[in-house]
């Protein structure tokens, strides 16, 4: 399937994302560490920092990759499951032993495979759902957070890490400019393919950006809805609360 094609329908990018990121597994964490400037970590940091982990409490990470917030959130105490569309990148998760030790062990942390628009978890099962680069690539948006209302308790906190979409036009342009031209040369030099991290350019010019996103959240049974900009807004957290 090509890149354009995999924005014709929410089923589309539902198989080109599973393909994708199937493909990129073994790369992901040096993907994202180089397109972050190396600022991922601090960022999810700052992400679990301001998620006020309560020792006990249920955590929910959708779009876990390799297991970094879920891993950071039952470091304080939290009852943490982590769920990806992608197997290979829970398995790559489930092997990092070393992060383990001291966080509870496995009996702390669970790994699923599944999708985010379709979660399959009982309403109110969670007090806190944090998502790092998910909102973006799922092919339902609204499905998905109306998922994440379902399955949060009232009061439950929902905390997000993505790429923003610019509102200024020239900042925009010449942002997605370099993602695609990064990108491309990522893609060639690791999997022969440049349109591998075109993606993520491609990703953002149909994402309603940081705004758009608190607005549908408010709009979808969120209150307290903040954006905290981060790189100078060209990535952003959303921090909200489930209506009571």
């Amino acid at each position: 399937m090509s890149l354009n094609a995999a924005f014709d329908s929410p089923e589309s990018k539902r198989r080109y994302v599973r393909t994708l990121f199937a493909t990129i597994a073994d790369r992901y964490d040096l993907i994202t560490a180089v397109l972050s400037y190396g600022q991922d970590a601090r960022w999810k940091a700052k992400l679990v920092s301001l998620a006020d982990v309560r020792p006990g409490e249920r955590a929910l990470d959708l779009a876990a990759g390799t297991g970094d917030i879920a891993f950071a959130v039952a470091a304080r105490g939290a009852k943490s499951i982590g769920l990806d569309i992608t197997h290979r990148m829970l398995q790559l998760a489930s092997s990092k032993s070393h992060l383990r030790q001291g966080y509870g062990g496995q009996a702390s942390i669970r790994f699923i495979t599944g999708d985010m628009t379709s979660l399959p978890f009982r309403s109110s099962s969670f007090d806190l759902v944090t998502t790092g680069y998910g909102l973006r690539n799922v092919p339902d948006l609204n499905a998905a957070i109306d998922e994440i209302a379902r399955v949060l308790t009232p009061g439950g906190r929902l905390l997000s890490l993505d790429f923003n979409r610019p509102e200024n036009a020239i900042v925009r342009s010449a942002y997605l400019t370099y993602l695609t031209v990064v990108g491309s040369a990522l893609g060639w030099m690791l999997h022969r393919d440049p349109d591998t991290y075109r993606y993520i350019p491609a990703s953002i010019r149909r994402y309603p950006g940081a705004g758009g996103v608190a607005a549908r959240l408010t709009e979808r049974g969120f209150d307290q809805v903040r954006v905290i900009p981060l790189l100078f807004g060209l990535m952003s957290l959303h921090l909200a609360v489930r209506l009571r």
